[in-house]
């Protein structure tokens, strides 16, 4: 049996005001593959699109893989990382202060999307000159700007 392949993912978010118009970029990279993701939304958060930027990435894989997904999004990396989800998961979706978990119906589809994966979190610092972070910048943007913006049917603000 072969090893897994590791495939690096590098995933941003966007939002024009805070709810209002957004989207997502996501870049993948194996070996000398490239494959870049985005699409924009009428009315939505930059926290759900930091989230479905990641999202996105994971489930455009089509076997598994281990991963390392970059976000400039403190709120999805240590989420992950810190085990706030798994604390979620625990207290039945509500959070140490016993308000229910925003975002919810993203964080189930990001579990889903993690399995059969080995994925490391990693944090980088947005704007500072990463490409591939600036990159999927560029790509959220242009999607929240974008002429065909979709309904986020998860966001209920």
């Amino acid at each position: 049996m072969s090893a897994s392949p590791t495939v690096t993912i590098y995933s941003d978010g966007a939002c024009l005001g805070n709810p209002g118009p957004g989207g997502y970029g996501s870049v993948l990279l194996f070996g000398q593959h490239r494959k870049e993701l985005s699409a924009g939304f009428r009315r939505t958060t930059n926290n759900r699109m930091e989230l479905l930027g990641a999202i996105v990435g994971l489930e455009a894989l089509t076997k598994p893989c281990h991963v390392e997904l970059w976000s400039d999004s403190q709120y999805l990396i240590h989420a992950m990382d810190k085990g706030w989800v798994a604390g979620w998961q625990k207290r039945g979706w509500r959070t140490s202060n016993k308000e229910p978990v925003k975002n919810k119906d993203l964080w189930l589809r990001l579990i889903a999307a993690i399995a059969g994966h080995t994925v490391r979190w990693q944090w980088v610092r947005g704007h500072t000159g990463n490409p591939e972070n600036e990159r999927c910048d560029q790509l959220a943007v242009a999607a929240a700007h974008g002429g065909e913006l979709q309904d986020d049917g998860g966001y209920d603000g």
